[in-house]
């Protein structure tokens, strides 16, 4: 059987172009889009994907024929188009990225007024819409106008960056920066941020916004060797590796080592509490060692089910500083934007370090440690109930959270099972203080839901 690679999700729709999202598809749905937000403006960017320019083409037509104005800023990251559209007063925009997913695949990250991911009601609503092919078709009278500002977002973006730290002490430190862009959408302006704003010595890779992706999209350490490389030759205080749509971010230390993406994100939560108070969120598989670190701050964390979009809803709820989703590299600053935004967590990393005077490896060394493990299982139509059972007998210690799968939180640690939506696959993520009891709980849960 054919896999059908066309996904509809908490963030918008994407599949692989031609074959799966089509100009036809695209335009469809941006005129659903254009059809819910009402008249009024939508910002329209992408990232440097090849398929971007058709459908970005598609998306413009289906807003207008939908009687939006649109408004294009080219190529942006996704925060900034984010945070663009909240700035200019819009009704909504949509991102046309695929973000961490390969080339050949794009998508359409749609964002309502204040430049948020649509909750579960805006969601099924536009589904709905969509689904029935009630759209709102402009009359030639009530035909707006497009335009382009492909100049103004990412200047946006980075003030308000720039007002959540100290730029002249960064400057003064003249750190020594490697990046690898994977020539996405943040390519120039991360150059431009990180060597001229921040004054760092740069030393960087794969900037190039007119090639095609070096590596595979998402990054991680196992595709991030050339930046770990980079490190090394040049002596670099710290390497940064994006993905194509400038959301998510890696982190190597000075000893060209990974940091792992959970304790990424515990050291910007630290930055961001050593300068202000405020609760964090984090999803249900972020590590235990977010909890230690606001335990120091006396703040609270709140946990939901995975998606950013969860994330970015249960902070707007309880006005939280500060969060995110360890394993996928994405820090939340709300003093930004209420978006995954990796110029945020750059700037967070480099101000803390010019803070402290410490390296990176000292920083994460200080962290509490934690052992993570994580896999996905296959299982029969109709096994998944019996699965999450099994599990639960074999633990009948633990507590329970069923907000997202099944979380079985033990006094030496946990274990999250998450059913795929798209595929018959259970995902399975442990960890414990303890190395041998993490390995060991990983092994009996494999081995039980093989069974």
């Amino acid at each position: 059987m054919r896999e059908h690679k066309l996904k509809v999700g908490v963030s918008g729709v994407r599949g692989v172009v031609g074959e799966f999202l089509t100009p036809l598809l695209a335009a469809d749905f941006a005129q659903a889009f254009g059809t819910y937000v009402g008249h009024g403006r939508v910002v329209v960017g992408r990232d440097t994907r090849f398929t971007g320019p058709m459908i970005e083409h598609a998306v413009v037509c289906g807003l207008l024929a939908a009687g939006c104005e649109v408004v294009r800023v080219g190529v942006q990251t996704t925060p900034t188009i984010q945070i663009y559209v909240a700035e200019t007063g819009a009704v909504g925009g949509i991102g046309i990225t695929a973000s961490h997913n390969p080339a050949e695949w794009n998508a359409l990250k749609l964002f309502n007024g204040d430049g948020l991911f649509f909750n579960h009601y805006e969601r099924t609503e536009l589904l709905d819409l969509f689904h029935q092919s009630d759209f709102t078709e402009a009359t030639n009278e009530e035909m707006l106008g497009l335009t382009v500002d492909e100049e103004s977002p990412w200047k946006r973006h980075i003030d308000r960056v720039l007002k959540h730290v100290d730029v002249e002490r960064i400057r003064a430190r003249r750190f020594r920066v490697a990046i690898d862009g994977v020539n996405g959408a943040g390519s120039r302006m991360s150059v431009w941020f990180l060597e001229q704003v921040l004054g760092c010595e740069l030393h960087a890779i794969h900037v190039d916004p007119t090639k095609t992706f070096p590596r595979e999209a998402e990054p991680k350490p196992e595709t991030l060797g050339e930046l770990m490389a980079l490190v090394r030759e040049h002596g670099c205080d710290i390497g940064f590796g994006q993905d194509p749509d400038g959301d998510r971010l890696a982190v190597c230390d000075e000893r060209a080592e990974m940091i792992d993406n959970d304790d990424m994100l515990a050291l910007a939560v630290e930055a961001a509490l050593s300068r202000a108070t405020g609760d964090v969120v984090v999803n249900l598989t972020t590590s235990s060692v977010i909890d230690e670190v606001a335990s120091r701050f006396g703040v609270r964390v709140y946990r939901t089910a995975v998606g950013e979009a969860n994330v970015v809803e249960r902070m707007r709820a309880v006005k939280a500083l500060i969060g995110g989703e360890g394993s996928s590299g994405g820090v939340i600053f709300s003093g930004t934007h209420l978006c995954r935004d990796s110029y945020m967590a750059m700037a967070l990393l480099l101000d803390r370090m010019a803070g402290e005077g410490k390296t990176l490896s000292q920083m994460n060394g200080a962290l509490p440690r934690f052992h993570r493990y994580g896999g996905k299982v296959q299982f029969a139509h109709g096994k998944l109930g019996g699965l999450m059972l099994a599990m639960e007998k074999a633990h009948p210690q633990a507590q329970l959270e069923r907000m997202d799968g099944l979380k079985l939180n033990l006094p030496e640690g946990w274990i999250h099972l998450r059913a795929s939506n798209t595929e018959p696959i259970l995902r399975v993520a442990v960890e414990s203080k303890d190395a041998a009891r993490a390995k060991q709980l990983f092994d009996q849960s494999m081995t039980l839901l093989r069974s």
